[in-house]
């Protein structure tokens, strides 16, 4: 993913979670995926695909049991 790329997702989390502490990060080595943040936690990567030259993101949250204690 381009800085292009990354800004307009970013825009566009934060507009559709109506959250101005969203970040959209590019990954250290990786240019198929960007890492997502709310504020300084990290929750998840947006992966880039570009099959058959139909683009598309595809966002992975991984929620670990421990997450859920009270």
């Amino acid at each position: 993913m381009d800085v292009q790329e990354i800004k307009k997702l970013d825009a566009y989390l934060k507009r559709l979670f109506d959250n101005p502490k969203i970040r959209v990060v590019p990954r250290p080595k990786k240019d198929d995926s960007a890492e997502v943040y709310i504020g300084e936690e990290f929750i998840g990567v947006l992966f880039l695909d570009d099959e058959d030259g139909d683009k598309s993101y595809n966002f992975n949250m991984s929620i670990l049991d421990t997450d859920l204690e009270p």
